[in-house]
């Protein structure tokens, strides 16, 4: 392998790695406000039924007793930076949904 490739490669794996960090902060956030984390991805992306992704982030959460606070900003943060446009507009809807019952 060529210095190019092997340096595009580690470029692959790294934003992979943050990408599994995103969905697993996406995920974590969910269980913390009692949300399904895949109805709220089915929301946002109808086409993608399954996400082997979402499932494995899903599997890493942990109650949220035991969790850390995902602050709201924070999330819509980081699914901003990778693009999630859609997946942040149905978070927003559930924090507007969350505002109104409090």
């Amino acid at each position: 392998m060529n210095q190019k490739s092997e340096l595009e490669q580690k470029i692959i794996e790294q934003y992979q790695s943050e990408e599994k960090m995103m969905i697993l902060v996406f995920a974590q956030w969910c269980v913390n406000h009692d949300l399904n984390p895949e109805e709220l991805y089915l929301r946002a992306y109808p086409d993608q039924k399954e996400n082997p992704a979402l499932k494995e982030a899903i599997d890493l959460t942990v109650d949220k007793e035991e969790a850390g606070d995902v602050p709201n900003e924070t999330l819509l943060g980081v699914l901003s930076l990778f693009g999630n446009d859609d997946l942040a507009f149905v978070v927003t809807e559930e924090l507007q949904k969350m505002k109104q019952t409090k």
